[in-house]
């Protein structure tokens, strides 16, 4: 594991800002979002932390393996939107059965990602 990598765990674990080297602006963002393994009949559910049209930051109940494929439902306003998602990061939060999941976009309606978009450049508009 190189330190840059161990940097950004040790941020994101204790509440540190993290260096930022995103392609997608990050917004705040707290609501339920369903998800379902691929494959799988049972969906079960988080709280997403933030969103960007790449992908979220989700705690959830369940460790989840990176790389693993994640049918997801997110309410945004008055849309449920539903890309794939792939599982790219997992930290078991201590202390707690939970863990913080950062799951990237991999399949995604453009019509669907669209919305998003608009949604969190609205968001992000300084007024």
């Amino acid at each position: 594991m190189t330190s840059l990598v161990i940097y950004d765990i040790f941020c994101l674990m204790s509440g540190q800002q993290q260096r930022e080297n995103r392609c997608f602006p990050r917004l705040p963002f707290h609501s339920k979002v369903r998800y379902q393994l691929r494959g799988k009949p049972v969906f079960d559910s988080g709280i997403s932390r933030d969103i960007s049209c790449g992908g979220l930051r989700l705690t959830n109940e369940e460790f989840i393996p990176a790389s693993t494929l994640l049918m997801l439902e997110i309410n945004v306003l008055n849309r449920v939107l539903k890309p794939v998602g792939k599982v790219a990061w997992s930290i078991p939060l201590a202390h707690s059965h939970r863990s913080q999941t950062g799951i990237e976009f991999v399949e995604f309606d453009i019509r669907q990602r669209g919305y998003l978009n608009d949604f969190i450049n609205m968001q992000n508009v300084k007024f």
